[in-house]
């Protein structure tokens, strides 16, 4: 077992290198709705400003909104891992990203002495987006096109914001509620999201925090764990069904960033104490990191 004096000589040569770069921090899965893993979470997006990293948080909310929805006696619907959002919908998600969960995570930051400023995309026009088309799926061997509602994709990213609350101390959390050029609010999957805003920000990587240890050959066992893979391997694993549901969005939003000029995406467990350190600082690393 490593002495606490050799995890930081491990930890140097990697604060040294990272030291004054971006890095954009996707929060989701069940550190939204746990508040020890999130606690956990903040600590270290926290410990990697005071090193000079500049952390900018974009987090969901799935597990909540679908909590708030059941509530409600409203039946959640997936399609290729994007959430219908009706009128309805919308509003829960609304309440719950913007009033619920983000106010959340800039309390923690402060909690553990931190300076968050919480942002919604249509804050200073950071995320203008336009609706989704319809996506075409099978049902039952028949093919039909399904309306996703009020579901958005990023036309635009202004981070000019971002940079100044950044360069002054900030850490800026936003949740992944944009608007359209007739200022309609739209729902975008917040793996979207992070990816678009870390390749407008030429991140030098993005951090995507969900509910397993990154991309698994056999989805059922977590010892079947991909370290490396490169971003143009993607669409072969999406077609053999090892890439598939709601890691479809993170994988392609990887691939974008990347694309878009941010230098590596890793997939990695929240849920692991500490995951982020353990993934940034260590040799061996937690989950999956996808590069050019």
């Amino acid at each position: 077992m490593l002495k606490h004096e050799d995890i930081l000589i491990e930890a140097l040569p990697y604060i040294r290198e990272f030291h004054d770069s971006i890095m954009v921090i996707k929060i989701g899965g069940h550190a939204i709705v746990d508040p020890v893993i999130m606690e956990k979470i903040v600590q270290d997006v926290v410990l990697l400003k005071f090193v000079g990293i500049h952390p900018i948080i974009v987090h969901g909310g799935g597990p909540e909104i679908t909590e708030k929805m059941t509530r409600m006696g409203k039946k959640p619907e997936f399609i290729s891992g994007l959430r219908v959002t009706d009128d309805e919908t919308l509003e829960i998600a609304r309440m719950v990203l913007v009033g619920n969960v983000n106010s959340k995570i800039v309390s923690l930051i402060s909690r553990h002495g931190g300076k968050g400023v919480g942002l919604s995309g249509g804050d200073s026009r950071l995320i203008v987006a336009k609706k989704l088309a319809p996506q075409r799926v099978t049902i039952e061997g028949i093919e039909k096109e399904i309306d996703l509602g009020w579901v958005g994709e990023t036309e635009v990213i202004n981070p000019e914001l971002l940079m100044i609350l950044a360069g002054k101390g900030y850490i800026p959390v936003i949740s992944p509620i944009a608007t359209d050029e007739k200022g309609n609010d739209l729902n975008v999957n917040a793996d979207t999201v992070a990816g678009d805003i870390a390749a407008a920000l030429h991140a030098r990587k993005l951090m995507a925090l969900t509910d397993v240890p990154g991309i698994l050959r056999n989805p059922g066992d977590k010892k079947t764990r991909i370290s490396r893979i490169a971003y143009d391997e993607i669409e072969t694993l999406i077609a053999e069904k090892i890439i598939s549901g709601g890691m479809i969005p993170k994988v392609k939003s990887s691939a974008a960033a990347i694309t878009g000029g941010v230098g590596q995406v890793h997939i990695i467990d929240g849920s692991m104490a500490h995951s982020l350190l353990l993934e940034l600082f260590t040799n061996e690393g937690i989950g999956t990191m996808i590069y050019r």
